[in-house]
């Protein structure tokens, strides 16, 4: 029988990686953790409303496996939260980052560590097709925002959707 886990050549190795533990619990990153949340827009890319986010299926074998979420993961030493959610989002979702406008970041203190979420918009013109790009995806693809809260979320991300979805359709370029 094939192991659940992907074979560890496949998967990108940072010298962040590894947990940090916080009160009651652990966290994914030494040094944090990022992750993009990347918005479409009807009408304008620039000013209409959000109409699809990208999300990540997240692989079984992982921390709160067979969740949805952002593409993101563990921040390297010295990598900025906006770098390091670019990084991931690349190697995890095959989002180029040339296709990504940030627009602002959102961030989840817990003291010795922190979760900063990316918000960003499509560059206009840009052609942006998520896909699974690495093992730690079952799926990547665009999820209409209405949609989004039906699904099996990481908690963390269930818990801050309402106030990143106020967010994004708050800021305009």
């Amino acid at each position: 029988m094939p192991s659940p886990f992907p074979p560890r050549e496949t998967l990108h190795r940072h010298p962040g990686d590894g947990w940090v533990t916080c009160g009651d619990h652990r966290h994914w990153g030494l040094h944090g953790a990022a992750g993009l949340l990347l918005a479409r827009r009807a009408s304008s890319p620039t000013t209409g409303p959000v109409t699809d986010v990208v999300l990540q299926h997240r692989a079984v074998w992982s921390d709160q496996g067979g969740t949805w979420g952002v593409p993101g993961g563990a921040l390297a030493p010295g990598e900025t939260p906006v770098d390091g959610a670019l990084r991931e989002s690349l190697e995890e979702a095959a989002v180029e980052p040339r296709a990504v406008h940030v627009l602002g970041t959102h961030v989840l203190d817990h003291g010795p560590w922190a979760y900063t979420t990316v918000l960003a918009d499509v560059v206009p013109g840009a052609d942006v097709s998520p896909a699974a790009a690495d093992p730690e995806s079952l799926e990547v693809r665009w999820v209409p925002v209405d949609e989004v809260a039906g699904l099996p979320l990481l908690p963390a991300f269930a818990t801050a959707w309402p106030l990143l979805r106020a967010r994004l359709d708050d800021v305009r370029r």
